[in-house]
């Protein structure tokens, strides 16, 4: 005879072959309802790790792999809240995380058992056990990973760079501050022009070291008028500030050419310069964007990579909605949206043949290729998108700068 708990053990099988799916469905969910949670990449992927592996054990526990007086936070749940600590993200989007996957969670398993036990009496019963031992597993492991937080957060905040991050945050959150004593802390000076920064290394690689010795020679190759502002913000991200002097001008290539002679493993966005505390604001943002650019790209190996490039910013707006901007590529793009090497020679091809007011002379120059080559090329591409050239042209040119940058983020899957 069935009884609730081997019931629930039916449950917890299903959660375990299903885990892939649910973790995605709860990291959307964080997502769109926990807006406070850090969305770049690198933390999107981590906290993929947590809820997926938290799911894991809950699914051990459910099926009475492991005692409840035995539960422990699992080590990527562990890292992902120490690493929001070292972001300074708020400890109470943490907990909201873990109560609204319980809620998720819970909702979905009640639906499993209302399908899978015909008897209302042993459902309510299997219901309830769920949801005492779910509770268990929340409160033990919330409680951990809080603690793993704030020893953290204590530890970071201990660090040279304390101060400036804090003053930093309160700058580009836009608060009303003392401006001699905010350039007293940062001993940085913000009545100038600025050139904003975002560095990062390679998973795993975690040197910051080397992105600082990156940041100073930046400002040595550009005559910098002082010492660039440097903030650490975990162990493979850093932001930082080149002072500038009086002039927004800035050679770009300056610091292509000093990045093609390191090892590839700092990579740098850039933003646009930007005078006085609101450029100082200005020229961040554009670096965040920039970066988020880059990583949703997955173009690592490219030395820098600039706001000040136009299709870069079209590229960082589309990246704000990229179901929609995937909608619009596929629909836009046809078969020349796939994700392959051929696809995407069309599309490079007709990118620079668009940019260049469809000159197949300019863009045979610009992509070293003969004339008839472009017009092949192009020919091929329209036959591929199914439209004429002329056809929702300003869709067309975005859908391209999509595809460029962005990659297999609204690629279509061969």
């Amino acid at each position: 005879m069935l009884d609730a708990e081997t019931e629930l053990h039916g449950v917890a099988e299903v959660l375990a072959e299903r885990r892939v799916e649910l973790t995605g469905f709860l990291v959307e969910q964080f997502g769109v309802r926990i807006p406070e949670l850090p969305r770049d990449p690198a933390l999107v992927a981590l906290l993929d790790g947590s809820a997926g592996s938290n799911l894991e054990t809950l699914a051990h526990l459910l099926r009475g792999h492991v005692p409840s007086t035995d539960i422990q936070a699992p080590a990527a749940a562990v890292e992902y809240a120490r690493r929001l600590a070292q972001r300074g993200t708020s400890p109470s989007a943490l907990l909201r995380a873990y109560r609204l996957g319980q809620q998720l969670i819970l909702s979905w398993a009640s639906e499993q058992i209302s399908a899978r036990v015909p008897d209302p009496v042993l459902a309510l019963e299997t219901t309830r056990l769920l949801t005492d031992t779910s509770f268990v597993y929340v409160d033990a492991v919330s409680e951990e990973v809080m603690g793993a937080y704030q020893a953290e957060r204590e530890r970071w905040l201990t660090n040279r760079s304390a101060v400036q991050r804090e003053t930093v945050d309160a700058l580009l959150r836009g608060d009303r501050v003392d401006l001699a004593a905010t350039e007293a802390a940062l001993g940085y000076r913000l009545r100038q022009h600025h050139l904003g920064l975002v560095l990062w290394t390679d998973p795993g690689a975690g040197d910051l070291a080397a992105a600082e010795r990156t940041v100073v020679r930046i400002a040595e190759r550009l005559g910098a008028g002082g010492h660039p502002l440097f903030v650490p913000r975990d162990r493979e991200t850093a932001w930082a500030w080149l002072p500038i002097g009086r002039t927004a001008d800035v050679d770009l290539g300056v610091i292509d050419a000093l990045l093609a002679e390191g090892d590839g493993q700092v990579h740098v966005a850039i933003g646009s310069a930007g005078a006085g505390e609101p450029g100082f604001r200005f020229t961040h943002q554009g670096a965040a964007a920039a970066q988020e650019v880059a990583q949703l790209g997955q173009h690592p190996a490219r030395p820098a990579l600039a706001y000040d490039d136009p299709t870069v910013r079209a590229a960082a707006l589309l990246a704000r909605d990229l179901a929609g901007t995937r909608r619009m590529v596929r629909s836009t793009l046809g078969d020349l949206a796939e994700d392959s090497e051929g696809a995407a020679r069309l599309r490079e091809t007709l990118l620079a043949f668009v940019e260049e007011r469809e000159s197949y002379v300019a863009t045979a120059a610009r992509v070293h290729l003969h004339k008839n080559t472009v017009k092949y090329r192009v020919d091929r591409a329209v036959e591929a998108r199914g439209k004429p050239l002329g056809e929702e042209r300003l869709d067309l040119e975005l859908a391209l700068i999509a595809c460029k940058w962005l990659g297999p983020e609204v690629l279509a899957a061969r």
